[in-house]
């Protein structure tokens, strides 16, 4: 029998503390679209969900046809299906790993490495440090989603530096004094005045920042017990990572990097040595298929300050610069394109009014994996030799060069989020 080469997947969950709970969480409820006796724990928070061939969450192929049971198994035995091109460029490996997100507490400040420090890091440092590879990351809000990304601009930290004398105190005024003098002038002494003032606050001896954190906190709270407005110090979002991370440096993070608000639809795109942190929401996220992650506070886990300041990217920008376009594909006016500055992956969001009832995703010189979030559709293909029902949380593998036609069921349209690579 000729083999099949576009077949659903049941896709892994990881359960960290800071997802969603339950039914809250949209990571739950795509689940359960998808696998309708699947059992959510309403206790049980619902983190991440993993579609690619990743070893720490491969993907279970659900076509009893195929004999292998896993898609990373199943792409070692017929890596032409990744396409020649991505084949060749990534080793016969499936280039990224696409996943959904549901965020209810901060994730770590963090940044991830290039390739070249990647290597030398895993080198060093194997168990913090999983492979060598770099792992540029980009997210889609699905619902309202809020994240820290980047260095704020020079004259928005100096502000919190003049009101928020406990973040001054940590920073210390020789630096501060430093970045106000070089804030305004050439773009590489800027990044200078900025490396030494988050260094000092990162290495601050632990006494020093919890005191200056409880001082903060007393002040906030009691500032907007009184009916002041605390926007100046930040307030909401301090006391609500503070209640999460109490006495936690990654606290003081807010007053450097940018706070990003993106509605559903809207993207940022992070790539080497971009500080940033997840702080709640859903969002599609696509990355390079890595493990690497350098961290900064925000976490219980290993914090590595000297490498993380040495490596940022610290080039000051607003927030609005920070949000990552997508592009109206000029062949198909359902289909947006977020196509970061990297080679490993691409999403596109695929948006089919209701009133289109055939509609075809097209084939591309790339495997690629496609999740529904609306609608419900038949699917057909060549390559599948018979149909695939589909509805909110299915997860479909297509190979390179596979057309897939959707018959639409739905009468309020279809969404769907597609990762390929484009080479």
């Amino acid at each position: 029998m000729e083999e099949v080469r576009v077949f659903p997947l049941t896709c892994a969950v990881q359960n960290y503390a800071w997802g969603k709970v339950g039914m809250d969480s949209e990571v739950a409820r795509l689940v359960l679209g998808g696998d309708p006796v699947a059992v959510v724990e309403e206790g049980k928070p619902y983190a991440e969900l993993w579609m690619g061939a990743h070893t720490k969450g491969d993907a279970q192929i659900k076509d009893n046809r195929i004999a292998q049971t896993t898609l990373g198994e199943w792409i070692a035995h017929f890596p032409g299906c990744l396409g020649s091109k991505v084949k060749d460029t990534f080793q016969g490996q499936l280039p990224f790993l696409f996943k959904v997100l549901s965020v209810n507490t901060a994730l770590s400040i963090q940044a991830h490495p290039n390739r070249e420090l990647a290597a030398r890091l895993h080198d060093q440092f194997p168990e913090h440090y999983p492979d060598d590879n770099h792992k540029p990351e980009m997210a889609i809000a699905l619902t309202r989603f809020q994240g820290l990304c980047g260095f704020r601009p020079v004259e928005e930290i100096l502000g919190f530096l003049e009101t928020v004398p406990e973040f001054r105190a940590l920073v210390g005024n020789e630096a501060a004094e430093e970045l106000r003098r070089g804030g305004g002038g050439d773009a590489a002494r800027a990044a200078q005045a900025l490396k030494k003032c988050f260094t000092r606050m990162m290495n601050c001896e632990k006494k020093v920042f919890v005191d200056q954190l409880n001082m903060l906190v007393k002040r906030v709270s009691e500032e907007g017990a009184a009916g002041k407005d605390t926007a100046s110090s930040h307030g909401d979002l301090l006391l609500r990572l503070h209640s999460q991370y109490p006495g936690d440096i990654g606290c003081f993070a807010i007053f450097f990097l940018n706070h990003m608000v993106l509605e559903p639809g809207q993207a940022m795109f992070l790539g080497a040595n971009e500080p940033h942190a997840y702080l709640h929401g859903d969002c599609i996220e696509c990355m390079a298929c890595s493990d690497n992650t350098v961290r900064a506070g925000l976490t219980p886990k290993y914090i590595d300050v000297n490498t993380l300041c040495d490596m940022l990217n610290y080039s000051p920008a607003p927030a609005a610069s920070k949000i990552f376009p997508c592009v109206q594909d000029a062949s198909d006016p359902c289909v947006s394109l977020y196509d970061p500055p990297v080679p490993d992956f691409a999403v596109m969001r695929i948006q089919v009014p209701a009133s289109v009832k055939q509609y075809t995703v097209a084939a591309v010189d790339s495997a690629s994996i496609l999740l529904v979030t609306e609608g419900d559709a038949t699917a057909t293909s060549a390559a599948a030799h018979s149909d695939i029902p589909l509805g909110r949380g299915s997860v479909l593998f297509v190979s390179a060069n596979e057309s897939v036609s959707l018959h639409a069921a739905s009468k309020s349209g279809m969404t769907m989020f597609r990762a390929c690579c484009l080479l």
